[in-house]
């Protein structure tokens, strides 16, 4: 059987062609759509019989068009964008990717903490502006940088990102510590409540899902009982940081800074609180997106299609 498929978001995988979807036409004729809006979802899937999203929001609305959807695969971890109990309740599967961005994730953090330590990027603007030139000394000192080794990396939330940033922390002689929900042992981590994390760390990054539970976790409170000076990572949903709560917290030098892959509102609305704030550093969403990670995404969606096609369905949320 060749089954009817249609992309709504392409263009948030692929990048100026960078990725060969066409891999999935093996399963039947696909429809791409660079983007879809909200309005347009019901009539482009009407005909489908395997929707692939990314971040389209499928719903009770958008399902009851589509009456003879059979899959929604999606290009992501997360699945809060797709009505999972309505989705089941008329037999169609919802497939997600899991685990393909761990080392990309992981990597961004460190690149966020090793700028912050070294500060390179800031360094490259001195350089830029011409003040090694302007210097009298071959070394020019104008701020402060600092060694990992011995400093304390707090994590919160260790699943598969959080424990392979506890890898690369403890290769860089660091100590580290993490908060989670469930029991975890892991060598050379310890684990401790959420309030030893925020008084301890040197450096704190976000690794949980956006839950009722952790929904502006990092707020006004959290930022007042964290160590002075901490340096604050979030590469993972925008939501559970309470932004305005950050940028007080920036702004009063409770924290030396942060450092932000993802917003409450994306893209970034021009009226976004830490939009241009010093020693804030904000990257658009792109720590899982390095090209081998989104090939890997790829592998893994057109192995859950495979999958349900063949029967045996992988990766089901519903």
């Amino acid at each position: 059987m060749k089954y009817k498929i249609v992309l709504t978001d392409c263009d948030t995988v692929v990048s100026d062609g960078d990725i060969d979807l066409s891999v999935l036409e093996r399963f039947g004729s696909v429809t791409y759509y660079g983007e879809t809006a909200p309005q347009e979802t019901a009539e482009r899937i009407k005909n489908a019989d395997i929707v692939i999203v990314n971040k389209t929001v499928i719903g009770k609305r958008e399902i009851d068009a589509a009456k003879g959807l059979k899959l929604i695969a999606l290009f992501a971890t997360g699945y809060n964008n797709i009505d999972t109990e309505y989705a089941a309740s008329r037999g169609i599967a919802v497939c997600n990717a899991g685990s393909y961005s761990t080392s990309a994730v992981a990597q961004h953090v460190f690149a966020f903490i090793l700028d912050h330590a070294s500060g390179v990027s800031k360094y490259h603007g001195d350089v830029s502006d011409g003040e090694w030139i302007r210097s009298r000394l071959f070394s020019f000192f104008s701020r402060p940088t600092y060694e990992l080794a011995g400093k304390t990396l707090g994590i919160f939330g260790f699943g598969a990102i959080g424990a392979q940033v506890a890898r690369i922390a403890l290769a860089f002689d660091m100590r580290v510590i993490a908060s989670t929900r469930s029991e975890k042992v892991f060598d050379g981590v310890e684990f401790v409540s959420f309030e030893r994390l925020l008084a301890e760390s040197d450096y704190l990054t976000v690794h949980c899902p956006l839950t009722d539970k952790t929904a502006k976790l990092f707020n006004g409170e959290a930022f007042s009982k964290m160590k002075n000076g901490l340096y604050f990572i979030n590469t993972a949903r925008g939501g559970v940081i309470d932004e305005n709560a950050l940028l007080d917290a920036v702004n009063s030098g409770k924290l030396s800074g942060a450092a932000i892959d993802v917003l409450t509102v994306e893209p970034m609305s021009a009226d976004c609180p830490l939009y241009r704030v010093p020693n804030i550093t904000i990257t658009p969403h792109i720590a899982w997106a390095p090209i081998e990670t989104r090939k890997r995404l790829l592998g893994i969606v057109y192995g859950n299609i495979e999958a349900f096609i063949n029967g045996s369905p992988k990766n089901k949320v519903n």
